[in-house]
């Protein structure tokens, strides 16, 4: 990615400006969480069975815990290390609860923890090319994130993306050792494909439609698949849809009394249990009122 600063028509690149120690990234992370990431943050240096975790947060989306850790060197190994930690997550599951509940002075119970949603993030200025290649797998749950600095105080975050193509870690778990083999058993990455499966043709087609439309609303949009429904964020969720039999079933990232909806296709689900975020559901059989339905969608859109 090239940065640029405008003046007068004519661009200059912008001089980056490396960080000197790990500490100055998790400090920024930290500090900008849920902004970033909408994640909560739990305990910066979570110390449990002599291992140390930068920083330990947890999905309210997911209801799973997401484990941080910062780089600003390439020399180290992504994946060992995260199938370590992942492992040590779920071998001492209630230590994790007792640190969330002491934190957040709330009551959590392990119950309350979906463990196959646990993943972990590496936050690093750039990660080597055998980095990337060896979490491009599609159902392990490692993630990475570049972050750089520029001058002018300028940060750029870019979360590496999975390719499209990417395999599964189970077509070569033969060959990998039982650490993660134990992990891989018990999370689960879902994809798109795990909710279209199964699923008519006609379904199949309708998704692709509304996809497609929501992501012309904004260049930015991305799709991730959750566990339940697949969401479209930019960066908080704007809309989410579950594929269901013979129809979609969407959920419209906003409260009670903020969308306007002349023509009442939507319903009230504020006070109802619901999967997706937002209080406004509604459920789509065909693309007959697609147009208008984007001019729902385009509400929850954060205005910058």
């Amino acid at each position: 990615m090239q940065i640029f600063k405008n003046n007068k028509q004519t661009l200059s690149t912008l001089l980056e400006m490396p960080f000197k120690l790990e500490r100055e990234i998790q400090n920024l992370f930290e500090q900008n969480l849920e902004v970033l990431t909408s994640l909560k943050l739990v305990k910066s240096e979570f110390t449990i069975k002599h291992a140390r975790i930068d920083t330990l947060a947890f999905d309210p989306e997911s209801k799973a815990f997401v484990i941080i850790e910062y780089k600003r060197s390439q020399n180290y190994s992504v994946v060992d290390q995260g199938v370590s930690y992942l492992n040590l997550m779920l071998e001492y599951k209630a230590d994790f609860i007792v640190e969330y509940n002491e934190a957040q002075q709330a009551h959590l119970k392990r119950s309350d923890v979906d463990w196959s949603q646990s993943r972990i993030i590496f936050v690093s200025p750039s990660f080597t090319e055998f980095q990337k290649q060896s979490t491009n797998f599609k159902d392990l749950a490692i993630e990475l994130w570049e972050i750089k600095r520029f001058e002018n105080d300028i940060i750029t975050i870019n979360h590496l993306k999975k390719s499209k193509s990417a395999p599964s870690i189970r077509q070569v778990q033969q060959n990998i050792d039982t650490e993660i083999g134990k992990v891989t058993e018990e999370i689960k990455v879902y994809t798109e494909e795990d909710h279209l499966a199964g699923k008519s043709d006609h379904v199949k087609e309708l998704y692709e439609a509304y996809k497609a439309a929501i992501i012309n609303l904004s260049p930015d949009i991305e799709v991730e698949a959750k566990k339940l429904y697949v969401a479209f964020k930019k960066p908080r969720n704007v809309v989410d849809i579950r594929i269901q039999s013979e129809s979609l079933k969407m959920w419209i990232n906003l409260k009670k009394g903020q969308l306007l909806d002349e023509k009442g296709l939507t319903r009230d689900v504020s006070q109802s249990g619901h999967w997706g975020n937002g209080d406004y559901e509604l459920v789509v059989k065909d693309t007959a009122n697609l147009e208008y339905i984007m001019s729902l969608v385009k509400q929850a859109l954060p205005i910058i």
